[in-house]
């Protein structure tokens, strides 16, 4: 048993069961061991909820830093910013909701300061691709309008090549709106 094994197995029971119907009885079932083995690496079920969003956190800025390197102009990059932060919510439907949608009060803190700081990271990488200074109300409206289309879609469709036209339209009408 590994963290990462763990991790995945977790995830799978907080996607399944929700985060207060999961159990580290019900992992550590999941993994054939104790569930005394699981706290090996994380002190309780709040912290390997955390642990779940952090690297799914990881993975969606992996994409994001990917689309901001490279010789494309800042324009291009903004956009396929904004269209891989789109596709990563609608292509990993049950990640998104963990990391921005689920609310508990066991978890909130912890999950809200990830998000808090992934959030900074993508109203920097807005900011440094947009020739002219943004408002921070101007980024803050971007993000909501790309979350508010991911959370429209979710459970509705199966991935992002399903509204992928519509996924361009709405990148390219937030970006019109930042443009003014």
């Amino acid at each position: 048993m590994t963290k990462e094994i763990t991790i995945e197995k977790a995830r799978t029971q907080f996607i399944e069961k929700g985060f207060q119907q999961a159990s580290m009885r019900n992992i550590a079932q999941q993994l054939g061991c104790s569930h005394g083995a699981i706290y090996y690496y994380f002190k309780n079920k709040a912290a390997l909820f955390y642990a779940i969003v952090e690297d799914d956190f990881s993975k969606l800025n992996y994409l994001l830093d990917e689309s901001i390197q490279g010789p494309k102009d800042n324009s291009t990059k903004r956009y396929h910013v904004f269209i891989r932060f789109i596709k990563f919510g609608l292509n990993h439907q049950s990640q998104y909701e963990i990391m921005f949608m689920i609310r508990n009060t066991e978890v909130d803190s912890l999950s809200q300061a990830a998000a808090d700081l992934r959030y900074q990271k993508f109203a920097q990488a807005v900011q440094s691709l947009s020739e002219e200074n943004l408002k921070v109300v101007d980024i803050q409206s971007a993000f909501l309008a790309l979350h508010g289309f991911i959370s429209h879609f979710i459970g509705y469709i199966d991935n992002f090549e399903d509204e992928k036209s519509a996924a361009k339209a709405h990148v390219n009408f937030i970006i019109r709106g930042l443009n003014k």
